[in-house]
């Protein structure tokens, strides 16, 4: 006899969460749930910058909840070095600051980047796919930045391992606090 299907409601909070003063993330779907992506809540610390970057293999989705994050997804005229937030491509698309409902969609081996320059961390929605490689790229570079600044050349050495062409380089920003995780009871006050 065949197992009834069932698919998942989470409660606000719900899911794996990573905490440390360099990212909040939230795993909310993974690999083992899904075939088609993962989606993530991650916490965008004020001045974080994850550099401007592409992968050859992923697509993405981002999608901000609250706070304003500058974002763009284009090749640009010129790839200067140390910065992309002046970038534009030949079409005269643009760097663009986005807040709550703005989103973003990366096609394979599109450059895109994005930046905290507010004044609180924002939070965004994340979608890639194929699933799992950006959990266990999330993992890993939870475990790099736990400390602050990881050895040198560490984070380069991650992102090529994931599919991660680094062209500008990621800038940590201010710390997070760290806390727990919600409890149990806050998903028992769910109704």
């Amino acid at each position: 006899m065949s197992r009834p299907l069932s698919g998942l409601v989470l409660p606000p909070g719900g899911g794996r969460t990573l905490l440390g003063p360099a990212q909040h993330v939230t795993f909310k779907i993974t690999g083992e749930r899904s075939s088609v992506g993962s989606l993530f809540e991650v916490v965008v610390p004020v001045g974080f910058d994850v550099g401007a970057h592409r992968h050859t293999k992923s697509e993405e989705f981002f999608y901000v909840l609250e706070g304003e994050v500058d974002m763009f997804a284009f090749e640009p005229e010129v790839r200067t070095a140390g910065g992309w937030q002046d970038w534009r491509s030949a079409d005269g698309d643009r760097v663009r600051r986005g807040t709550a409902g703005a989103l973003i969609h990366v096609p394979p081996g599109c450059p895109h980047g994005f930046a905290n320059a507010g004044p609180t961390p924002a939070r965004m929605l994340f979608q890639a796919a194929p699933p799992p490689d950006h959990e266990r790229y999330f993992e890993e570079l939870f475990e790099l930045l736990a400390d602050g600044a990881p050895p040198v050349g560490a984070v380069e050495e991650l992102r090529r391992r994931w599919d991660v062409e680094q062209l500008t380089p990621l800038v940590p920003g201010q710390p997070l606090p760290v806390g727990a995780p919600q409890s149990a009871d806050d998903e028992a006050r769910w109704d």
